[in-house]
Parts: C-alpha cells; structure tokens; sequence
C-alpha cells in the first residue's frame, strides 16, 4: 500500500506518528498490527483497493487464536506459518514428487518421515511433529472443506516407506481421500517424462482475494512463502503445466490401485 501512495518509509512514519523502525516492523511481520490501523494506514496511502483492506482487517481479528498457537515455542515459525496459511486460504494445490503430501499422511507414514529427520529428533519432537501435521487435516476435515487439488509423483507411489506394508496403508489413504467431498488428486507417471518443477515441493495457497495469494516452499530448512505477483505467476505457470500432463482424477485414483497390488 505505501508503495502504491509512493511514500518512503519516513514519510509514512511521519504520517502515522511512528518512526520508520515501527512501519519496517510492520511491513515486514515483525509486529502485530490491529484492524483499525490497518484501515488508518490505507487512509493515509489512499488506498483504493477496499477489499484488499477488509480482508486484511478480518484477518486480525483470527489472529492469534488458531489452534496451531498450541505448537508455538515449540514448533518452527514456518511450520505455524504454514498451518495458518493453509486455514485461511480458499483454496489449495499441492504439488509434491518424492513424499505423500502433509495433508494426505497416514500417521506412520508421518513419524517414518521425521524419524529420518538429520540431526535425529527425540522421541518428543517426533511426536509433537507428527501430532501438528495431524491436525493440520482440519482443512480437509472441517464442513465445509477447503478445496484442495493434490498433484503426486509416480515417485512418491512407488517409494517403500515407511516399510511395504506401511506404504500399502499409505496407497490405501489416497485412495480413500480421492473419494472425499473437496480433494481431487492427480499422478504424474513416469512415463510423462520431464516437466518444469520436477524439484519443487510446493502449496499454492490461494487467498480470499488474489492479492493474498501465497506459495509455501518445502526446503531442507523449512517452509519459504513466497507472495511477490512474480514468484506467484511461475508457479501457476508451473502447476498449469503440471496439470496437463498428469492423470485425471478417475485415472489417477486407478492408477493408485494398481501400485497397490504390485506392492
């Protein structure tokens, strides 16, 4: 917003009667920010969008109080981050080529999974992990679901983890999510072939307007989202094109059955 009014730092902090330190904490994060200021700054930038500033104003009003909150102290930021980001979002796709998505976890194929955590990770820290990706299906649970489109790689089918019978359980999942009311799930075969993020493990969150739109970045050090109209734009370039060469759902869901009887 302030770069729209074209205001530096300074001036916006003159405006607002705060030092410049206070809006860069702002902009950037650092610092909680209330409804009402939010609205004071979008009158002091002459903002036009009012939808952008609603939105922006409710979603203070959350703040705070989702369960995720629990976690905090105990969990990375980029983890309560991206559970936020997944209860806010109004819809959501996920792509991912070596792992089963979070959100489509059995709970042993969870603890498997930060069991090979490096450093290793106590018996505790597993079990909190795995407990707050658990809950992370709310999104999928609660009525109404979010709509969430899940794009998997042969890769993730075939890899045997956690053990043949563990992933036979983990097959069994998908099959039955791919059934629930707001998930539609996708494969990529590996005879598709090459496509553009091949290496990306990616949610594409979108927002309640498109200005909120984020992807979160699964990295060897945790979640990076992403909000920038560039960045947002090569990766629904990457998620179209991924979409035109995977499976369609009916296919995908069979193609699914069939990995499971040649485990």
């Amino acid at each position: 917003m302030r770069e729209h009014s074209g205001l530096t730092v300074a001036d916006a902090g003159k405006e607002f009667g705060a030092d410049r330190t206070r809006i860069s904490n702002i902009e950037a994060g650092r610092v909680g920010v209330s409804a009402d200021r939010i609205r004071a700054l979008a009158a002091i930038y002459a903002y036009p969008d009012s939808a952008h500033v609603e939105t922006l104003a409710r979603m203070t009003e959350e703040r705070g109080k989702g369960w995720w909150e629990e976690y905090r102290g105990t969990l990375s930021t980029g983890a309560l981050d991206l559970a936020e980001l997944e209860h806010h979002a109004a819809r959501i796709t996920v792509l991912q080529v070596v792992y089963i998505p979070g959100l489509l976890q059995t709970e042993e194929y969870a603890r498997a999974l930060f069991g090979q955590t490096v450093p290793e990770l106590p018996p505790l820290d597993v079990q909190r992990r795995v407990s707050f990706r658990m809950q992370r299906k709310r999104v999928i649970e609660r009525n109404p679901a979010t709509p969430c489109k899940f794009v998997i790689h042969e890769a993730a089918l075939r890899m045997i983890f956690p053990g043949r019978d563990g992933q036979r359980r983990q097959l069994e999942r998908l099959v039955e999510m791919s059934e629930h009311d707001g998930v539609t799930l996708h494969v990529i075969p590996f005879a598709a072939g090459a496509f553009p993020g091949a290496n990306s493990s990616l949610t594409y969150a979108s927002g309640p307007i498109p200005k909120l739109d984020t992807v979160s970045l699964d990295t060897a050090h945790g979640s990076v989202l992403l909000d920038a109209e560039s960045h947002l734009e090569n990766y629904r370039s990457i998620l179209l094109r991924t979409l035109r060469i995977s499976l369609a759902p009916s296919e995908s869901r069979d193609f699914i059955r069939n990995t499971l009887k040649q485990l």
